[in-house]
């Protein structure tokens, strides 16, 4: 590609619901600029920017993906975003990349909630967006009913600039409500012609709403709309261009991306109406150095952010770069201020699906790439060390689906582990830890689908299979009572013997984990033995009286006990100290106790008897419901980790995916009698089998 102004540069994301047809669109734009020889096709998995295997397999986007083309002299970097919700992380740094969206939403479906996020997401990061009603060659596509919809959602800023021309059930072409002709598809031309008679009162009813649109959006134009006097196609094309930037106007047109049908018209619309990069403010920043807010200057040094990681099995780690000010280019040393280190110069590349073009350089408000980046990763900034800065991070959603993971064959855990950190380096929406008490390895992502894929790309990326399962819930046991038991160990072998003997109290402690306490008087165990009573007592409370889980909340007070001046030694009061302690424990009322959380549901009112009759089910106690910022309503409640097991799933399942949590551990709760004698008789099982 030739060198672009910024005037010249059009970032745009490709928003909505899955299915509704926003990578066929992007791939009709790519073969429409000349650069494919003919179109891919979603089902055939041969597309342009779903280029991932996963992707492929399962004929859904799962990451964002660029598609630069030139049209009209205008380079336009298009970003195909998926629409299934356990990959919105890769949402958000196609927000990110963007300056504008493309909302597509389906003309059979019509609105629907992936084109609810996808506004609200436009609303909240101020992004001007314009909606493409696709699929207009399906049986029952209805433009009318889906744009009333469209207005009954989003309210006035919707305004149609194009009102589809059906006939017998063929979308034939479009009335083009500025120019007020009609455009008919003729083969793979565009036919020019007079409105259809019986489409010339809707479209002049529509266009009436849409001039006012554009006149709103500037005080001359809204003086002369007032009064009555006409606008010329000019003033309204000035008019709607503010609105869209100024995001109080939303462009509705349609298409049929399969029949690439309406694509160029839309491609030219992206060069009219959506922002170029110079007019779109440079992201808010800080002086590295001081935290200060500091005023990034588009012709000033190089600064950009790293949007996106690509983990890549031949080019390796490709760093997805927007730049926000000056030039990045292979002379350039880029200057993690992230990170506080320094990257080597490297090739700068432009991407295209999964192809990395070389290019000399990339000026401020483009996109492109950079690969084998040793210190940086999504979010951080790149910038020239002289003038370090960093930008607002992507605020990317949290996950909350938590499963095991683990190899599926034994021996290959690093290998599992050594893959699934490179993918955490791609994907902020993942994590990874271990839970010490149960030892399982928890993975953590948006959704069940989310984790599948993970197992997926570890077994086509990494060659290693890894499985999941439901974790194991760290309970633990606890004593109501205090008891009081004698430990003792003799052991004669004919030679050296061992012998200890400890008489030991133990009694709750409310609030706390363990409390030893030496009340021995009179030296009848000897002060070089009193840590071994300790760490015997320790090592003890590691498995439960009922169940074998980790035993807390104790206090044990060492009171009396024997030696022996030659046998007596570390190892026999350790062994007294354990003999003691279950002997004791079990009859001062041991409890098993489980992990209580805090959940924090975010949903439209109309779910809210759901979500709090779901809560009752899982033994949850709702302690508020508070309407929150957005319009929507909170539910708080205390829920048992133990019921909360796929909640991200029910929850989106409950809600039309229109309902978010946070959860948060607060404390242990006694597990109720019945459901707790199950988990003993479980565990017992389990030991018996090992055995």
């Amino acid at each position: 590609m030739k060198d672009y102004s910024a005037k010249n540069i059009r970032n745009v994301g490709m928003f909505g619901h899955g299915g509704e047809g926003k990578t066929t669109i992007t791939e009709a734009m790519l073969f429409n600029a000349g650069l494919l020889d003919r179109m891919g096709r979603v089902e055939d998995g041969n597309t342009t920017t779903d280029y991932d295997p996963e992707e492929a397999k399962r004929t859904i986007s799962i990451s964002a993906s660029l598609a630069p083309f030139e049209w009209n002299g205008i380079k336009v970097n298009i970003i195909d975003s998926p629409g299934y919700f356990d990959f919105y992380g890769e949402v958000e740094s196609a927000m990110a990349l963007a300056d504008s969206a493309l909302i597509v939403v389906g003309a059979v479906s019509g609105p629907v909630v992936g084109t609810e996020k996808a506004m609200d997401m436009c609303k909240r990061y101020k992004k001007p967006r314009m909606i493409v009603v696709n699929q207009m060659d399906r049986e029952n596509a209805n433009f009318s009913k889906v744009l009333g919809e469209l207005k009954e959602k989003f309210g006035t800023s919707i305004a149609p600039i194009q009102l589809p021309v059906i006939e017998g059930g063929v979308f034939k072409g479009f009335i083009d409500l500025i120019e007020m002709n009609a455009k008919m598809f003729d083969g793979k031309s565009v036919k020019i012609t007079d409105i259809p008679a019986a489409f010339d009162e809707a479209a002049k009813e529509i266009r009436s709403g849409l001039i006012e649109a554009a006149a709103e959006s500037d005080e001359e134009l809204l003086e002369k709309f007032f009064m009555e006097e006409e606008l010329t196609k000019e003033e309204i094309l000035s008019g709607l261009s503010k609105g869209v930037h100024s995001a109080s106007v939303t462009p509705v047109c349609c298409t049929s991306a399969t029949l690439n049908l309406g694509i160029t018209t839309l491609m030219d619309n992206i060069v009219s109406f959506m922002p170029a990069a110079d007019a779109v403010s440079v992201k808010s920043a800080v002086d590295a150095k001081t935290g200060e807010p500091v005023e990034v200057k588009r012709d000033g040094k190089f600064a950009g952010q790293v949007m996106k990681t690509v983990a890549d099995q031949f080019s390796g780690k490709i760093s997805v770069i927007k730049v926000f000010a000056g030039v990045l280019s292979q002379d350039v040393s880029p200057y993690n201020s992230t990170a506080e280190k320094s990257e080597k110069p490297g090739t700068v590349y432009i991407m295209r699906g999964k192809n990395l073009i070389n290019t000399d350089k990339l000026i401020a408000g483009d996109i492109g790439a950079m690969t084998k980046f040793q210190y940086t990763n999504t979010g951080d900034t790149l910038c020239d060390q002289s003038a370090p800065v960093k930008f607002e991070e992507i605020r990317f959603p949290k996950p909350n689906l938590s499963l095991a993971l683990s190899a599926k064959k034994q021996g290959e855990e690093d290998k599992v582990f050594g893959g699934l950190n490179r993918m955490l380096e791609e994907d902020r929406t993942l994590s990874m830890e271990k839970n010490i008490e149960t030892g399982d390895t928890i993975i953590t992502g948006l959704g069940e689908m989310h984790l599948d894929v993970v197992c997926s790309k570890l077994k086509n990326k990494f060659k290693v299979e890894a499985e999941l399962s439901e974790p194991k819930i760290p309970y633990r046991e606890t004593i109501r009572s205090t008891a009081e038991a004698e430990g003792k160990h003799k052991k004669q072998s004919g030679g050296a013997g061992q012998f200890g003997v400890v008489q030991m109290r133990f009694e709750p402690l409310p609030g706390g984990d363990f409390e030893f306490v030496n009340a021995i008087v009179g030296g009848v165990v000897p002060k070089e033995f009193i840590p071994a009573v300790e760490k015997g007592t320790r090592e003890a409370m590691r498995h439960g009286v009922l169940a074998g889980y980790p035993m807390t909340g104790i206090k044990a007070t060492l009171y009396d006990g024997k030696y022996h001046p030659v046998d007596s030694k570390e190892v026999a009061f350790k062994s007294a100290a354990r003999l003691s302690y279950k002997a004791a424990c079990a009859k001062a009322n041991p409890v098993l106790i489980e992990p209580i959380y805090r959940v924090t549901v975010v949903v439209p009112g109309d779910y809210m008897g759901d979500v709090i009759g779901d809560m009752n089910r899982r033994r949850g106690r709702v302690l508020g419901m508070n309407p929150s910022a957005d319009g929507q309503q909170e539910v708080v409640a205390e829920v048992p980790l133990s019921e909360l097991s796929r909640y991200a799933t029910d929850l989106r399942s409950m809600t039309q995916a229109r309902g978010s949590f946070d959860m948060e551990f607060v404390r242990y709760e006694d597990v109720p009698g019945n459901i707790a004698q199950k988990i003993i008789e479980n565990a017992k099982k389990e030991e018996e089998e090992e055995e």
